[in-house]
């Protein structure tokens, strides 16, 4: 019932549009941000530590906010929906294959074939999204891809799929730092809000860079 919400929710804000879209997205950022920082409170002791924590991590967290606010709504859907189908394809790839861990210590659970599937998942999400793209500016059309073409959906894919599981194994590292399991309570069933941003944050950043609004 929580994740139907979650959803309900965004979708919703997608479809309204700005100024809805803005506010939406200016809300999770205060609650992720707020999230972050009591994690910090938690897994620090020294004041210093935590001034730097605090305003290192309040620059990644709105950062990405401000990209979002700055992208048009499908590229909103494409960030979010690479995010979705990294974390998706891990998950089935790591339950089926399992194999040795990337950093157990941090968070037990993620594999190596987590990682692979993530970084197939986003690939096949990024085909979509650009044959659909293209689909929308020149009309129906046959879909196929360059040889150079796919090179540099599977060297994005792997790139994305990185940077989504490093947010996730840092949200990890930082709660195992503060004791906690979840980032909060907010969401029942699903922990907090930051549990459910991390990996979109640095996507969120680097779509930013690709795209020239950050």
């Amino acid at each position: 019932m929580s994740a139907a919400v979650m959803l309900a929710v965004a979708i919703g804000a997608l479809f309204a549009g700005d100024p809805w879209l803005d506010m939406f997205i200016t809300a999770v950022v205060i609650a992720t941000l707020v999230e972050f920082v009591l994690l910090v409170l938690k897994a620090t002791q020294s004041t210093v530590a935590r001034i730097i924590a605090v305003v290192a991590g309040a620059a990644y967290i709105v950062l990405a906010g401000v990209v979002l606010t700055r992208l048009t709504v499908p590229l909103v859907v494409g960030v979010v929906g690479t995010v979705i189908a990294v974390d998706t394809f891990a998950y089935f790839f790591g339950r089926t294959l399992g194999g040795p861990k990337i950093a157990p210590s941090i968070s037990p659970s993620k594999t190596w074939a987590g990682l692979l599937g993530g970084v197939v998942g986003a690939s096949a999400w990024l085909a979509l999204f650009i044959y659909l793209a293209a689909r929308q500016v020149s009309g129906p059309t046959t879909m196929g891809f360059e040889l150079g073409e796919i090179g540099t959906i599977l060297g994005l894919g792997a790139m994305l799929a990185t940077a989504a599981q490093a947010g996730d194994f840092l949200e990890s590292w930082l709660k195992r730092k503060a004791g906690v399991k979840d980032s909060s309570r907010l969401i029942p069933g699903h922990g907090g809000v930051f549990d459910r941003t991390d990996g979109m944050i640095p996507v969120a950043l680097l779509a930013g860079l690709f795209l020239g609004t950050l």
